[in-house]
């Protein structure tokens, strides 16, 4: 409430002053200009003393800021008679405030939307009926349908035969996982095509999802504001003025002196530098396909010391592709199997199909149209092709057909689709998710852009993150990590700021946890993109590289225009201490240095934009059965 409070009293002063500046214009232009000054000089003074309120409270508790400056720049520019840039000043100031405001109002509606996505009912089995409950309301014990794609409210154990569960929010991991009767099912698993019945061994408070969505909040709520690149330079810039024209008015003894070194006082250079340059930098990132939610963030982006890649969908495709085509001794050869195979799955509307199917095709392998085909409960599909019963899927579906199919021993992260022809095992088709083609390319520029360290976290197995470590360069890993453990981890890093790239729901807490969360938004988490600082909306890590080069280059111009409009202005200031620039003269001066800082600013929008692969086409997450 407090916020919202704040975000409406920011917007009210953005209007009032707005409004102020649009009735001055159009009294000068109906002719009544003598109650133009008057009335931005009110407005000016009315707006100093607001900032002086909160200048006051901010140095209570030690802060000295831009709000010290502008103060002192709007009396003095109002007591020499400037009153028109006195008011320019306090346009800026409350535009610059709007602009926060915003941002805050922005991170809060991506948070709630975080927290609707969450299960509000269940299914509870009462006898023979169905009844919906608060998700809230679900004891341990309770039996619960998850219907067809639904998200699992609580976690539990699955009761029903065998389901399909999709537990890429929880894991990352784009191959859904097969669940026989007893296992486990975590709260935040989506259910396949059929329903499932599932008895509820937490209570929600305490089930994974939940969690997630307890330690993003958390972690939203313990991240400090950014201070704002200017305030860091204000106040002894602000004293120096000061000091200057008491000098320069005591030895000339006219106080005409004082008002001529303040005017050209005024805090623009600083306000108009960084905004313009953060600006610039974010435009620039635009280019590159990386989306930064404000400026701060570029800043923060600027002093990475510390990378943290998720493996799947960041630095692998997360989508299988299809590695090795096993046959029986006593089966079809190779290309008669994937033939069989890829014919009767481009009948399955699973898009693990799609991955058998387009390697076939690849191949140039003909396929052949089924004379009878039957997809069940996402696990696998069985069709009439040449002559033959085909059947295709996991090896529960397997073994209902022929109970003796025996498991292939596969590397591990690669998932098995087994084929029966004719009811007898014939082989099995091998996909494995493959490591991005830029994703060495990026971790080696990373180094190369001064990044000490370069981590990796995952819910995989250690020999999969082990063999994905190696391919990309990374020497620092953790696998078979949950959400919080991954939250850990970042947090116990030493060498900050660190910088979290990910997608998926999973990926959400420790993403907000980061100094700076980078999502892979393109594949539509959600979540991940939510509580994230950057989006990344290309399937392409190197971006990740791009959004640092970008920081960097952006806070060194905006610093640098900085340094460039307050050097302008305190060497005006020593030679208006000698008396020979006027007030007026050396308010168009000042107009003078705010152009040149404005150009200077304008130096971040431009500049080549480097990366491993600016054509990287879009790719769609393909889970697996």
């Amino acid at each position: 409430m407090a916020r919202s409070s704040q975000g409406t009293l920011v917007r009210t002063r953005l209007v009032v002053v707005t409004a102020v500046g649009v009735t001055a214009l159009v009294a000068a232009w109906s002719g009544l200009g003598t109650v133009v000054p008057p009335l931005l000089t009110v407005t000016a003074l009315a707006a100093a003393l607001v900032a002086a309120v909160s200048m006051t409270r901010d140095m209570l508790h030690g802060r000295f800021g831009v709000d010290l400056l502008a103060v002192t720049a709007i009396v003095a520019t109002v007591a020499v008679g400037e009153w028109l840039a006195a008011f320019v000043i306090v346009l800026m100031l409350v535009g610059g405030e709007a602009l926060e405001a915003h941002a805050q109002r922005r991170a809060t509606s991506q948070l709630s939307r975080l927290l609707s996505d969450a299960p509000k009912t269940a299914h509870r089995t009462v006898g023979e009926a169905v009844v919906d409950v608060p998700v809230a309301d679900v004891a341990v014990g309770d039996v619960l349908v998850v219907r067809p794609y639904e998200v699992v409210p609580v976690d539990g154990e699955l009761v029903s035969g065998t389901a399909t569960f999709d537990e890429s929010r929880l894991t990352g991991e784009s191959v859904p996982v097969g669940v026989s009767a007893g296992d486990p099912v975590p709260s935040g698993a989506v259910n396949g095509t059929a329903a499932a019945l599932l008895r509820a061994s937490r209570p929600a408070s305490a089930s994974e999802y939940q969690q997630i969505v307890a330690l993003v909040s958390r972690a939203m709520a313990s991240r400090s504001p950014m201070v704002r690149l200017a305030d860091r330079y204000a106040p002894w810039f602000t004293v120096f003025a000061v000091v200057l024209g008491g000098v320069a008015w005591w030895v000339a003894g006219d106080p005409r002196r004082f008002a001529e070194v303040l005017v050209l006082a005024t805090p623009c250079p600083m306000l108009i530098a960084a905004p313009v340059a953060f600006l610039g930098g974010i435009g620039r990132a635009a280019r590159a396909d990386v989306v930064v939610k404000d400026a701060s963030v570029l800043e923060r982006l600027s002093a990475v010391r510390t990378i943290v890649f998720d493996k799947t969908g960041t630095l692998t495709l997360g989508r299988p592709t299809l590695e090795r085509v096993l046959t029986a001794h006593d089966g079809p050869d190779r290309v008669a199997l994937l033939h069989l195979a890829a014919s009767a799955e481009q009948y399955s509307s699973h898009t693990l199909a799609a991955s058998i199917v387009a390697a076939a095709r690849s191949e140039g392998i003909g396929l052949t149209g089924a004379q009878h085909a039957v997809e069940s409960e996402s696990d696998g599909v069985a069709a009439e092709v040449d002559g033959h019963d085909v059947a295709v899927g996991t090896l529960a579906f397997a073994r209902r057909r022929a109970p003796r199919a025996e498991p292939v021993e596969v590397p591990a992260g690669r998932v098995v689709s087994y084929v029966l022809i004719d009811g007898r095992p014939a082989g099995a088709l091998v996909l494995r998710d493959p490591v991005r083609p830029e994703a060495r390319a990026t971790v080696a520029r990373l180094r190369a852009q001064g990044i000490a360290d370069v981590v990796m976290l995952t819910g995989d197995a250690q020999a999969t993150a082990d063999a994905v470590a190696a391919d990309v360069g990374v020497t620092v890993l953790r696998a078979e990590c949950r959400p919080g453990d991954k939250v850990s981890a970042v947090r116990a890093l030493h060498d900050r700021p660190v910088l979290m790239i990910g997608d998926g729901v999973n990926d959400a807490p420790v993403l907000a946890v980061a100094d700076v969360g980078v999502a892979m938004g393109a594949r539509g988490a959600s979540a991940a993109s939510d509580t994230a600082d950057a989006v990344v909306l290309v399937e392409s890590v190197d971006r990740v590289a791009v959004a640092v080069q970008v920081g960097r280059e952006t806070v060194r111009i905006a610093r640098q225009s900085i340094w460039i409009g307050m050097g302008a202005s305190v060497a005006l200031m020593f030679v208006a201490s000698t008396g020979v620039v006027p007030a007026v003269v050396g308010a168009l001066l000042q107009e003078a240095v705010d152009v040149v800082t404005i150009v200077a600013s304008l130096r971040a929008t431009a500049g080549p934009i480097a990366a491993t692969d600016r054509g990287d086409p879009v790719s769609r997450p393909v889970p697996a059965r």
